[in-house]
């Protein structure tokens, strides 16, 4: 069966077991049951009819039985009267009295083959009438589930369709999905977000995490990585392999509501004591790495950097507490001075890089159960080579 939903109480709406939610067009419906009453009101006349008939029937077939047995009885009568009679009547007798016998037992058996039929046949019509009255019974029960109620307390959030709409008033539910609306569990909100593949081996199920609400900035909220996809999929609308992740909301709040959008900040590691700066302020051409900084003067200086998370980065080498740097390319840039840093010292991070690599390096059976963080829906705005928009901001690191 098919059905449009006629009518459905708001999306978001707070219900308790037991309360209406949604009532669907019962217009097709009510004529199957219309066509189901007759039908039934048929096979019960037929039911009548073949009782009658079948009565009026065996009736009859008896009354012919007692009369045969009436006749046969008369006949042994005169038999035993015609005993002094000559031979040829009294043979005349006992033919007549051998043929009423006979014609009892055919009629005997004859009437126990119309009463086989007529249970037969009582049968059948019976049986016709049950399962017309069975389904006029299934099309009312059917009837009763076109008003929905609430099954449990929970909040009503709409059923979306497989191109993402909502299951709204006119939306068709099936027989086969008979679902107009869902109620999820407040009590327990999972964030579920999307990690690119390169950030994939950073962080593991258990992890610490904060959460923001898009649409209450000042709110946060604190949970922990359950679950971790170990096959990646392709992002909708990217070309980014991404890697699903579960996070549980430690807290419980009236201003969540399924499906909006969060930010996910996962807790891969926590460094103390380093130099740190803004992403903005990284710059590099194809052999170097470097900030605009200004101590005393502004030059490109070279750097050496460390680990990063989504907003700011590690500065290794090459800065100090009191320097500046800019989060915008400067006009002219090709006229400000280069400061590299020295080949030894160099040399001694490519020589710590190496090691770490080796010793970091994933072993290929395990399993890829980790995820970094990433927004849900969210992306970084990156300049075009050559867009160098006018002004200077500057930033200091951060100790």
């Amino acid at each position: 069966y098919q059905a449009k939903i006629e009518d459905i109480i708001p999306d978001g709406t707070v219900v308790d077991s037991g309360q209406y939610v949604a009532r669907l067009d019962q217009t097709e419906i009510t004529n199957r049951i219309k066509d189901e009453e007759t039908n039934l009101e048929k096979y019960q006349s037929q039911l009548i009819k073949t009782k009658l008939d079948t009565s009026l029937e065996l009736r009859n077939a008896r009354d012919e039985l007692i009369n045969l047995k009436y006749n046969l009885e008369e006949k042994r009568i005169t038999l035993e009267q015609s005993k002094y009679e000559p031979p040829a009547t009294i043979r005349q007798v006992e033919i007549e009295l051998e043929k009423g016998e006979r014609a009892l037992t055919q009629a005997t058996q004859n009437y126990n083959l119309r009463l086989e039929k007529a249970i037969a046949n009582m049968n059948e019509v019976t049986a016709e009438y049950n399962k017309a009255e069975r389904k006029l019974t299934q099309m009312l029960d059917i009837l009763k589930q076109f008003t929905v109620t609430a099954p449990k307390s929970g909040m009503v959030v709409y059923r979306r369709n497989w191109d993402g709409s909502k299951m709204g008033v006119g939306a068709t539910v099936n027989a086969w999905d008979p679902v107009v609306a869902e109620l999820p569990d407040l009590s327990e909100m999972i964030s579920k977000t999307y990690v690119n593949e390169i950030d994939i081996s950073k962080v593991q199920a258990g992890q610490s995490v904060r959460i923001g609400i898009d649409a209450f900035p000042e709110k946060e909220f604190t949970g922990k990585v359950t679950e971790v996809a170990n096959i990646g999929e392709q992002l909708q609308g990217t070309n980014a392999k991404v890697f699903e992740v579960k996070v549980l909301i430690h807290e419980f709040d009236s201003i969540l509501r399924p499906a909006m959008t969060t930010k996910n900040t996962i807790l891969t590691a926590i460094i103390d004591s380093v130099l740190f700066i803004p992403l903005e302020a990284i710059f590099n051409n194809d052999s170097m790495t470097f900030v605009y900084s200004r101590n005393g003067s502004l030059a490109k200086q070279q750097v050496v950097l460390g680990l990063s998370n989504y907003n700011e980065i590690i500065v290794k080498e090459g800065l100090t507490i009191e320097d500046e740097v800019l989060l915008l390319a400067p006009e002219n840039d090709e006229n400000l001075d280069l400061i590299t840093l020295s080949p030894e010292v160099l040399k001694k991070y490519e020589e710590k890089e190496v090691e770490t690599e080796k010793k970091d390096e994933p072993d290929p059976n395990a399993k890829r159960d980790s995820i970094r963080k990433m927004m849900e829906g969210k992306g970084k705005i990156r300049l075009r080579k050559g867009d160098k928009p006018s002004g200077e901001r500057t930033r200091k690191p951060t100790h």
